[in-house]
């Protein structure tokens, strides 16, 4: 298990991190798409059944064709488009929904949970294309990511090695208190040494604030699909990335970090 995660990370890191470094806003946007319809795919083996999948994929189909561009309005900055889309994901679904009403009355709660797929996944993604569309975009994806790598990395191996109290058994039954402060800690020491080195002007008070904000949303974050994950009685959102599960296992963490990033880099350090 040890030796796969390690091995895809070693192949799968430096091509991510060639792709953001020499890739452009525009290959990047077109990366986070794909990113999006594979986690939009495992999503809705998550939260519906095979007999619901059967009956909504329509609804289905149109967060495949919504969800990219939604990450491609965020490419040109629009938010109005962003929030357009949104209204009209769910417009259209209330429209298709009342042909399924009267035999299916459980059709609006299968609407709902597409609604929360098109806000869950590509709307907090989207904050990462509109976080390296600017000039030091590139330096922020990768400040953003090795916060949440560290602070994901840390609360596994502090939880084996130290773990004793249990976090949220309900959820998770294998994290632990002791492994979420080390995330948290890892997560302080990977923000402080990275703003050292490229990030020299940002303050130190803010920089605190959000290492420790970022540390704990994506903790949420993990947690938040694992308790997706339970609901739906599967171990793994899907096993495209061999010791790490699915791409939606893979960034749980930074889908809830993302939003929070971004409200940090427009409002708190501008």
């Amino acid at each position: 298990m040890h030796f796969k995660r390690w091995i895809t990370a070693i192949v799968a890191l430096p091509l991510v991190m060639l792709l953001i470094y020499k890739g452009g806003t525009l290959l990047f946007a077109i990366f986070i798409c794909m990113v999006c319809i594979l986690a939009l795919g495992e999503y809705f083996r998550i939260a519906f059944n095979k007999a619901e999948r059967s009956k909504i994929r329509i609804f289905q189909i149109s967060a495949f064709i919504i969800g990219p561009i939604i990450i491609l309005a965020a490419y040109i900055n629009s938010f109005d488009i962003i929030l357009g889309l949104i209204s009209l994901n769910l417009i259209v679904s209330g429209l298709i929904s009342l042909r399924y009403f009267k035999t299916n009355p459980l059709v609006v709660e299968l609407i709902a949970r597409q609604v929360f797929g098109i806000i869950y996944i590509p709307l907090f993604l989207s904050c990462m294309v509109l976080i390296r569309n600017d000039v030091d975009g590139i330096a922020w994806i990768f400040f953003l990511l090795t916060l949440v790598f560290a602070g994901d990395t840390g609360a596994f191996y502090v939880g084996r090695l130290f773990g004793r109290h249990k976090l949220c058994p309900a959820v998770s039954p294998g994290k632990t208190i002791e492994g979420a402060i080390g995330g948290l800690a890892a997560t302080l020491g990977a923000g402080f040494i990275f703003m050292n080195f490229f990030l020299k002007s940002l303050p130190l008070g803010p920089g605190i604030l959000f290492f420790l904000s970022i540390g704990v949303v994506g903790q949420v974050g993990d947690l938040f699909e694992s308790e997706l994950k339970r609901y739906a009685g599967v171990k793994d959102s899907g096993s495209i990335l061999p010791g790490h599960g699915g791409i939606l296992d893979r960034i749980d963490a930074l889908l809830f970090a993302a939003p929070v990033a971004y409200f940090f880099k427009e409002y708190i350090f501008c």
